[in-house]
C-alpha cells in the first residue's frame, strides 16, 4: 500500500460509524452459567452473534479456545444493500453480526452464550451498543440448528430471573435469514489495528474482561481469519 493509500484508509477508519462519542466504557457482568446444556454432536458448528459493532464482537470470540473462524458481517436485510456505509446509513434491516466456527468438544454453545452476555453486550439496550445506536447496532443470537435455538431460548429466560439487570432484557432469538460477510479490512480488526482508538476504549477491555472471567476458555493468541 502506497503511503496516499495508506493515508486514505485511516482517515475513512476514524470516521468509521464504529466510532461513537466516548463516553465511560461498558462495565463487564458475570452472567451465571446456563442451566440447560448443550448437546451438539461432534463436528465443526457454526452460530452467529449480533452485539453492537462486530470489532469487538469478533475480537472477543477470536480469543475463545474452541473457535475455529470468526467473520464479521451483517446478517438479514438483502444483499443488494450489504455494504458498510449503506447499513450504518440507516434502514437496510441488517444487523452487524459475526458468524464463528467452533469445535463444541472444545467450548460449548451455552458457554459461548454465557461469554456474550458476559463480555461482549448489554442485553438491556434496544438498538444500540456503547456509543453506537441504530437498528444495525441491536443484539441478537441466531442460532443456526434447533439445539442451539432451545438452548439460546432457555438461556434468555434464565438470565431474565437472575436479577443482573435493573432493566428488562431486550436481546431476541431471531431466525437465520442470510449472512453477508463484510468488506476486508473490517475483518481482523482489532489485530490489525490494535492502537485504534476505538479498539482501546471499548474493546480491548473487553477481551481482557474474557481472559479475567474465563481463563480455562481464553485463547492468548488472536485467531486470524483465513477465509
Amino acid at each position: 500500500m502506497n503511503r496516499l493509500a495508506a493515508l486514505l484508509l485511516a482517515g475513512s477508519l476514524a470516521l468509521s460509524a464504529c466510532a461513537g462519542p466516548a463516553t465511560a466504557a461498558e462495565d463487564a457482568v458475570e452472567a451465571p452459567a446456563a442451566t440447560r446444556i448443550a448437546k451438539e454432536k461432534p463436528g465443526l458448528k457454526t452460530a452467529i452473534f449480533a452485539g453492537g459493532c462486530f470489532w469487538g464482537v469478533e475480537g472477543v470470540f477470536s480469543h475463545v479456545k474452541g473457535v475455529t473462524s470468526a467473520v464479521s458481517g451483517f446478517h438479514g436485510g438483502s444483499a443488494a444493500t450489504a455494504q458498510y456505509d449503506t447499513i450504518t446509513a440507516g434502514g437496510t434491516a441488517h444487523a452487524e453480526s459475526v458468524k464463528i466456527t467452533y469445535d463444541p468438544t472444545v467450548v460449548r454453545y451455552d458457554q459461548l452464550l454465557q461469554i456474550f452476555f458476559s463480555v461482549v453486550a448489554d442485553p438491556t439496550l434496544k438498538n444500540r451498543q456503547g456509543p453506537d445506536v441504530g437498528s444495525h447496532y441491536r443484539s441478537a443470537i441466531v442460532p443456526m440448528n434447533p439445539e442451539q435455538a432451545a438452548v439460546a431460548k432457555a438461556y434468555l429466560v434464565q438470565l431474565g430471573k437472575s436479577g443482573l439487570w435493573s432493566k428488562p432484557i431486550v436481546t431476541r432469538i431471531e431466525p437465520y435469514k442470510a449472512f453477508y460477510p463484510a468488506e476486508a479490512y473490517h475483518q481482523d480488526f482489532m489485530a490489525n489495528n490494535p492502537r485504534h482508538g476505538y479498539i482501546l476504549r471499548w474493546d480491548a477491555p473487553k477481551v481482557a474482561a474474557l481472559k479475567a472471567m474465563f481463563p480455562t476458555l481464553y485463547r492468548a493468541s488472536f485467531l486470524r481469519d483465513a477465509s
